[in-house]
């Protein structure tokens, strides 16, 4: 059931968001229920007590990796050789 909400916003706030959404193809009314979609969604998806975004979301499992690779283990080495420790 669509109802109806009213929003008191800047003039030039509103008329940039309309040019965006019409070069996005979309309605203003869809990009603010999508964005309160997403600020209200469940926190179940999440790695390590981190919320993702969604696309991120997307690209989860895109990449393969050996199950021995360890991320933190790479990363601080990758920091340890750029800061020279």
């Amino acid at each position: 059931m669509n109802t109806k909400l009213t929003l008191t916003l800047e003039k030039e706030i509103i008329d940039q968001a309309k040019k965006y959404a019409s070069n996005k193809g979309r309605s203003l009314s869809e990009m603010v229920e999508n964005y309160f979609r997403y600020l209200t969604e469940s926190k179940t998806q999440s790695i390590e007590g981190e919320q993702l975004s969604p696309r991120v979301r997307k690209l989860r499992g895109v990449l393969k990796t050996d199950s021995s690779f360890n991320y933190k283990n790479n990363l601080n080495q990758a920091k340890d050789s750029k800061h020279g420790i």
